[in-house]
This record gives C-alpha cells, sequence and structure tokens, in this order.
C-alpha cells in the first residue's frame, strides 16, 4: 500500500510544538507518511523563541531534492521561511518537481510576538511563492499584511481573502482565530475560492495553551488534499482537527502550552 506523502517545508521547534514537528505529528495522526524540509532551526519552548539559526538555502535545495527524487510528493505545505533566498529556492523546487497541492501557511511572525521571517523576504513570498499555491491559510495579522487592510469583523476577512486570492492564490482561508472569544463572532474561518466564500464555525474554547494552531492546520489540509478530498472537505477537516486538539491541549511549561495532536484518539476513548 502507499500511503499519502506529505511534505513540510518549515523550521524546526525545539518545544515540540509548532513548526517541523507539529507538521508530522499531525501528518501520522491523519494517516499520511510525513516527510520533512527544515529551513531553519530555533531555540524555542512556551515562554518563546530565544533563537533561531537559519539553514543554507543550497541544503534546502538539497533536503528537497532527495526527497522528491526517491519518495514523491503528494502534497506539500511550507511554513516558516525565514529569508528571501529559501523563499526563492522552495518556489524554484515547487515548481521543478511540479507540486500542485502546495498548502502555504505564511509565518510571519511567532505567538510570543518574535519575527520568523526577513522584511525582504515577505515581498518575495508574495511574488514568487503565493502564486504558486492551491491554498494559503493566513491567520488575521497575516491576511492583514498580505491584503494591506486591518481586519476586525468577518466581512473584513472576506475583503481580505478576495485580495489575496488576487495575488494569485487560488485558495484563501483566513483563519478567524483572532477574532475568537468575541460571541459574536465564536471561531470563524472565510474560505474564497474564487467563486464564493465558505463559513467555518467552532465553539471557541477558552485557554491560553493554543501554539501550534496554524502550523497543524495547515499541515491537516495538505494530508486532506492528498487523500483526495476538495478543498472545502479539507478544510473542515482541518478546521475539526484543530479543534479537538486545542479541547485537549497540553498545560506543559510556563507560557502557552501546545495543542495535542493526538486528540482524536482521546475523544474516541472517551466517547
Amino acid at each position: 500500500m502507499t500511503p499519502m506523502r506529505v511534505l513540510t517545508i518549515a523550521g524546526s521547534d525545539s518545544g515540540g510544538g509548532a513548526g517541523i514537528q507539529a507538521d508530522l505529528k499531525t501528518i501520522i495522526v491523519l494517516g499520511g507518511f510525513g516527510m520533512s524540509v527544515i529551513t531553519a532551526l530555533t531555540a524555542q519552548n512556551t515562554l518563546g523563541v530565544q533563537g533561531i539559526y537559519e539553514i543554507a538555502p543550497e541544503f534546502v535545495a538539497r533536503q528537497f531534492d532527495s526527497v522528491a527524487t526517491d519518495i514523491g510528493i503528494d502534497a506539500a505545505k511550507t511554513g516558516m521561511l525565514a529569508n528571501a533566498d529559501v523563499v526563492k529556492v522552495v518556489a524554484g523546487k515547487i515548481m521543478q518537481y511540479g507540486v500542485k497541492k502546495l498548502v502555504i501557511d505564511p509565518v510571519m511572525v511567532a505567538k510570543g510576538g518574535t519575527a520568523l521571517i526577513a522584511d525582504n523576504a515577505q515581498e518575495t513570498m508574495i511574488r514568487e511563492l503565493l502564486p504558486l499555491a492551491f491554498v494559503a491559510t493566513p491567520n488575521i495579522p497575516e491576511a492583514e499584511v498580505l491584503s494591506k487592510i486591518i481586519i476586525s469583523t468577518i466581512e473584513d476577512m472576506k475583503k481580505a481573502a478576495r485580495m489575496i486570492y488576487g495575488l494569485g492564490v487560488k485558495n484563501v482561508v483566513v483563519k478567524g482565530g483572532h477574532l475568537a472569544g468575541n460571541a459574536k463572532y465564536g471561531a470563524v474561518d472565510v474560505l474564497y475560492d474564487g467563486d464564493q466564500f465558505y463559513e467555518f464555525a467552532s465553539e471557541w474554547i477558552p485557554t491560553k495553551d493554543t501554539h501550534g494552531t496554524g502550523c497543524t492546520f495547515s499541515a491537516a489540509v495538505a494530508t486532506m488534499l492528498a487523500s483526495g478530498k476538495t478543498v472545502v472537505e479539507a478544510v473542515q477537516a482541518a478546521k475539526d482537527y484543530v479543534t479537538e486538539a486545542i479541547r485537549f491541549s497540553w498545560r506543559i511549561g510556563a507560557g502557552q502550552g501546545p495543542i495535542n495532536h493526538f486528540a482524536p484518539y482521546i475523544k474516541e476513548k472517551q466517547i
């Protein structure tokens, strides 16, 4: 049996809650075979990011070649791409190997506030990588950067999604977590496919332990796409998965704890 081959192109989180570590956990739990291209190493824990060591673009390319030429790629996702040279390498490899099911999580800032991408890399991402995306999954701060508007309502999310679609992205999911907790909005994500909008609502779970939600969501979307699901189906499945991972999040460390990637099995046992 050939498994779903899902590649994550992202940074390593030494604390285990986000980045490559979160992506691989997600891919495996959802039934895929996870592979990685590591773009940066971070010294990180629940309190924040204490250091970043960027991987040379040439070695990023070598990792990509090793995976693509032997194992193959059914879907891929990007996370932390620290500088413009790495963004260019990743975009080039995506085109070289014809990766069509590409999910871009335009990671810019860690939850603790540390910048995870150089300023010049943002424009390179917009110009060279986003047009290759089958799905992009910005959160509200990232969507504000990409769309250049302030987002404070669901209608603003839709406007931003339309503008990001105009950058060449085939499907845009603006994640509404930063509006969540407001009784008026709950936790709503908005998908725009160039034709219509879809809203994905879930309950708001009051916890500060949400480290890794963005990485996990994009990895889940990529895995679901690799399994043959439509974009709408993939986003709904990813939304459901992340909601449960938050519900059973880990109270680990002195800061913002990670979500629980094993949540589906915990829920199954409780039922």
